[in-house]
């Protein structure tokens, strides 16, 4: 019998909400906000799933503060009223909440909403929620290697691999919507030896379904990390 590969740790890059909105003659922010929705639905899936254990989401890169200055606004609104709202959500899924990235720059209100979200769903175990907020993986690296030397320890794979934002498992299935084919600095590291599927469904339209079925190819999979 072949061997089943696992699936603890599951990352995707949710694109397509401006395209989805502006295919419907809608404002890019419409988009966004049915993106929000997309979340909630997969994170649920994800919560009672029998292998998966954190589901890591792309959501704001360092990349992203290059947008108009009205749609970052509304994209930071959007955040906190998630969170704020998605509170009881993550305690009825037992869901906990965690983020990777550089927070300093997002507003002290907003920072506090995170804070507490944390706070509040730290003992929740059936799944971890990793939102990638003012994330870039090369800044990630960066930072992780200025921890290391800070600490005055070698700089090796292992010392480099625990510095890293994320405390997390490496990526086994790295999902990304909307047809684009690349990474977009994404979790460099940690997607060494994932398997990546790509998608043109937009992230709106993102349904369980489209996941399970994602889920089921990967399973088909033969996943080798360098060897034969």
């Amino acid at each position: 019998m072949a061997k089943t590969n696992s699936l603890k740790h599951l990352a995707i890059i949710m694109d397509g909400n401006g395209r989805w909105a502006k295919s419907r003659g809608k404002n890019r922010t419409e988009g966004h906000k049915m993106g929000a929705e997309t979340v909630r639905h997969i994170t649920t899936y994800c919560s009672a799933h029998k292998e998966i254990e954190t589901l890591t989401l792309y959501a704001f890169s360092t990349e992203n503060w290059k947008r108009p200055k009205l749609e970052v606004s509304f994209l930071m609104k959007l955040l906190g009223n998630y969170l704020t709202n998605e509170l009881e959500t993550y305690m009825r899924l037992g869901t906990k909440f965690d983020t990777i990235g550089d927070l300093a720059p997002f507003s002290t209100k907003l920072k506090k909403i995170i804070a507490d979200t944390k706070e509040a769903t730290k003992d929740n175990t059936n799944l971890t929620q990793v939102l990638a907020l003012n994330y870039g993986s090369r800044d990630e690296i960066v930072r992780a290697v200025n921890r290391v030397i800070d600490s005055g320890a070698e700089v090796t794979e292992d010392t480099l691999g625990e510095a890293l934002d994320s405390p997390y498992t490496d990526i086994d299935l790295m999902i990304r919507t909307s047809g684009e084919q690349r990474l977009s600095n994404f979790l460099l590291w940690q997607l060494s030896y994932s398997e990546l599927f790509f998608t043109d469904t937009l992230w709106p339209d993102f349904t369980p379904e489209h996941l399970e079925d994602i889920i089921d190819r990967y399973h088909g999979r033969e996943r080798k990390f360098g060897g034969i």
